[in-house]
């Protein structure tokens, strides 16, 4: 299910943390669903058990997930929602991007349909 790629540049816990963040976009998680344990990501993965925790914690942080002892660590409820919320805050990134683009040359049409065609990807 995760995938690390080793080359990036983006540390291993933040890359664990953005893949959960997609699979709750895209339903693969959903309120309820219980994380892989730190110990089975780990070996899984092949990555050091204190990643996994870092990731899980930073993923609590953003209320993402709730953490039960000696049971596990669980998608939370809302969790969805603020994933969501989060994603919505980047319509600002693009309308400022737009105004890049548009000074830039590039024809509104163009725009429109790069944004078009993303939709239809996936």
């Amino acid at each position: 299910m995760f995938q690390i790629d080793a080359l990036s540049r983006t540390p291993v816990y933040e890359q664990i943390v953005e893949q959960c963040e997609q699979f709750l976009l895209k339903g693969v998680f959903t309120v309820g669903d219980k994380l892989p344990s730190v110990r089975q990501l780990s070996v899984e993965l092949a990555i050091n058990p204190n990643t996994i925790q870092k990731a899980y914690l930073e993923l609590d942080r953003r209320g993402l997930v709730t953490s039960v002892p000696g049971r596990g660590v669980f998608i939370s409820e809302g969790a969805i929602m603020k994933v969501s919320e989060d994603r919505r805050e980047n319509l600002g990134k693009i309308a400022e991007l737009t105004k890049e683009l548009k000074l830039a040359g590039v024809k509104e049409e163009e725009i429109i349909d790069s944004v078009r065609t993303a939709y239809k990807e996936d």
